[in-house]
């Protein structure tokens, strides 16, 4: 089975699922070896991690790209990426399909912010006409070599125009042709009601950003309310973001490793998630023949 082809197969299992962000190979690894059934290459991780500036569109197609087939090179579940405004327009959008599919992309996330955009809870955004994303979205799908490549339309005009046009584009958007809707950024539970029971019958995301605009919940809430995927997009580099800070402040302060043991993995631990034994096994095989022909 195809990448693509499990990606779908995930929307029709019964049940909602967490879909956890990755900003590089590693990351990508340890959530797919955590068990998890999909990864989000996050492009506000990836600007974080990568560029080290905020998500506010400074990322190019190359660089993100270049990060996606790393994480498809060392995976074997499907990654869902996020493309932003497509990085341009819709002819634009026709390149960031097929360097995203050659990249070994389940699923494409489009959103329709001016470009350069901005993370979704930030203030000050703009949002393009409701027909330029439809074109959007027909550019993506008449581009797509896999039919099975899942189109997610992202609409953030909760935020610019209100809750009316917000829902109306989602069912614009869905009409065009997109397999997910994604409303991005509602404040209240009354909000997320509102976009569920005004989208019934389309599988629709949900992204939860800590101390973002949209309040947290379980997946069994998300799923309660009507969400079939919980996005979690930068749990994983906030976590890493912690963890290397404490460490380096223990390091700087004590000038020892001594009491960093506890805040790091294992040697052992490093080496298995980096598949020493597989680089052996291959070493075995293609390299300590050569002198006995």
């Amino acid at each position: 089975m195809t990448k693509t082809e499990k990606f779908h197969e995930l929307l029709r299992e019964p049940g909602s699922f967490i879909l956890p962000g990755a900003y590089d190979a590693m990351s990508a690894r340890l959530i797919e070896e955590t068990g998890f059934k999909a990864i989000y290459a996050t492009g506000a991780g990836i600007s974080n991690a990568q560029i080290g500036w905020a998500d506010v569109g400074l990322t190019s197609l190359k660089e993100v790209v270049d990060i996606v087939a790393r994480m498809a090179d060392v995976t074997s579940v499907p990654i869902v990426v996020d493309a932003d405004t497509g990085f341009g327009n819709a002819i634009n959008v026709i390149r960031t399909v097929r360097e995203f599919e050659r990249a070994g992309a389940a699923a494409i996330q489009m959103e329709d912010q001016v470009s350069p955009k901005k993370c979704g809870h930030f203030s000050g955004k703009e949002v393009i006409s409701k027909e330029e994303m439809v074109n959007k979205i027909k550019a993506v799908l008449d581009t797509r070599q896999d039919d099975k490549l899942a189109v997610i339309a992202r609409t953030d005009a909760l935020a610019v125009n209100g809750m009316g046009d917000a829902i109306e584009r989602a069912h614009t958007y869905r009409e065009a042709g997109a397999d997910i809707i994604f409303v991005e950024a509602p404040t209240t539970i009354d909000q997320l009601k509102e976009i569920t029971n005004s989208l019934k019958g389309i599988p629709q995301i949900i992204n939860l950003v800590e101390g973002g605009r949209t309040p947290l919940m379980s997946l069994l809430e998300a799923e309660e309310i009507g969400f079939k995927i919980m996005l979690c997009a930068n749990t994983a580099l906030r976590s890493a973001i912690k963890g290397i800070t404490e460490s380096l402040k223990v390091l700087k302060e004590e000038g020892s490793q001594e009491n960093v043991m506890d805040l790091i993995c294992t040697w052992e631990e490093r080496q298995s998630l980096f598949k020493l034994d597989q680089v052996k096994q291959w070493e075995k095989e293609y390299l300590y023949n050569i002198n006995l022909k």
